[in-house]
């Protein structure tokens, strides 16, 4: 236990803002150290407490708690964008805490995309190496909730820009798989999101590294020159007799995207001394990810693939090329301000014969390929469950269908993974016995 993390909280007026997993995660931690220490809690929604010495502050305007306390422990997926903060309080994280104050090395990545398939490789290989190691964070696993077991291990933490918008302090390792427009309602537009990416690299010392894509101009961002780190641009063009050998041995990591993410892993593990028998047998190991280009199974002889993880359109696109026989795409969700016009130009010439759009975006942008007569078969679908009966009726058989909404999806669902998972369902029945419309 980092006894220089508890030393550090116990004088501490406390406020945990957000109470979903990793605010309960943190109100469990400290809970667990400082029983009778009076925390508060600050939430739009209603929070339910025994303990007496909680101090609650929830509804719409629980923002306005924020500047009462010493201390603010954000959970992912709070905008404070229009918040004004007060010089005597200290803006923080799980993240934040844990790099400031674990013992243990660290490996952080982070990326518009690719950064669960990176980081689960990476854990991949460091096992196969019979390294100690734990896979924790943006992953599904709070920080707080494996600090203790981490300290002898080495911490392979996937990192999203809300975890890392208030950090001070950056990993050993850091990995930027990449760099687009994502979140843009989070954080006033793309400056403010590439800004806070950039917190993984920023704070680096001497004898860290930091690997990133080499066909991405961070200058905006970040002076690479001036970084005292050491700087890996990573891509095709240094590519090895071994990294071609690793690059296509597992099937489930088909696509240049993939491919891209096999070499941050192999060189994240070059970084950690690791070596080329054990990085070949990690990758041969992983088993691919739920929700990422995820084979669902052959039904009435289309094979349908769940990619709900797809939210922006060059992921989406990356799907399209990887997989090279979609027949159909089912695609859409929340409207977040994205500028969709180079994804309706790559649509119209893709050779996907069916676009099937949800709401909202998906709907907007068969709106726009209608008006150019691109020549597909456009359905516009109320709901999943017409999406997926549209999909059984269009795709033709020994071809593919893609679910990869290029679009958040909380305008229906609470996050991806539900809307994935309701993808996945409706396909297995309706595979079975097509309803008739009601």
């Amino acid at each position: 236990m980092p006894q220089a993390l508890l030393d550090y909280l116990a004088p501490k007026r406390i406020l945990l803002l957000g109470f979903g997993r990793e605010g309960q995660s943190t109100y469990q931690y400290i809970r667990r150290f400082f029983p009778k220490k009076e925390l508060a809690i600050a939430d739009q929604n209603p929070v339910t407490m025994q303990d007496t010495n909680v101090i609650l502050h929830c509804g719409p305007r629980y923002l306005d708690a924020v500047n009462q306390y010493d201390l603010v422990i954000k959970s992912p997926g709070i905008s404070v964008r229009d918040l004004e903060l007060s010089a005597q309080v200290e803006m923080t994280c799980q993240l934040d805490l844990f790099l400031r104050f674990a013992r243990c090395r660290v490996v952080g990545v982070t990326g518009t995309k690719g950064k669960t398939t990176t980081s689960t490789l990476i854990y991949s290989i460091l096992q196969a190496a019979g390294v100690e190691s734990c896979l924790i964070g943006n992953i599904g696993v709070p920080v707080f909730e494996d600090i203790e077991a981490a300290q002898t291990m080495t911490a392979v933490v996937e990192m999203s820009s809300h975890q890392l918008e208030f950090t001070s302090c950056s990993p050993h390792v850091a990995v930027l798989t990449n760099l687009y427009p994502e979140h843009l309602d989070h954080y006033n537009g793309f400056a403010g999101y590439a800004n806070a990416k950039m917190n993984i690299v920023r704070h680096q010392k001497a004898g860290d590294f930091f690997l990133c894509n080499d066909q991405q101009d961070l200058g905006e961002f970040l002076d690479l020159a001036a970084l005292p780190s050491t700087v890996m641009r990573i891509g095709e063009k240094g590519d090895t007799p071994f990294l071609r050998k690793i690059l296509y041995c597992n099937p489930h990591l088909r696509g240049e995207h993939n491919r891209q993410d096999i070499r941050f892993a192999a060189a994240a593990a070059q970084c950690l001394g690791v070596g080329h028998e054990a990085v070949l047998q990690g990758i041969e190991n992983f088993k691919g990810i739920e929700h990422r280009m995820e084979y669902v199974g052959e039904y009435k002889g289309i094979s349908f693939y769940n990619d709900s993880i797809a939210t922006i359109p060059h992921a989406v696109m990356c799907a399209i090329d990887a997989l090279e026989n979609v027949d159909t795409l089912i695609f859409g969700g929340m409207d977040r301000g994205l500028d969709y016009t180079a994804f309706e130009e790559a649509l119209a010439a893709s050779p996907v014969r069916n676009l099937i759009g949800l709401p909202e975006t998906g709907h907007q942008i068969l709106a726009t390929l209608r008006t150019w007569g691109t020549g597909q078969n456009l359905f516009q679908a109320a709901d999943m469950q017409q999406a997926v009966k549209a999909a059984y009726t269009y795709t033709q058989p020994g071809r593919t269908c893609l679910f990869s909404p290029a679009a958040s999806s909380y305008n229906v669902y609470k996050n991806f993974e539900e809307k994935g998972r309701h993808y996945k369902d409706l396909v297995c029945a309706y595979g079975e016995d097509i309803p008739d419309d009601d």
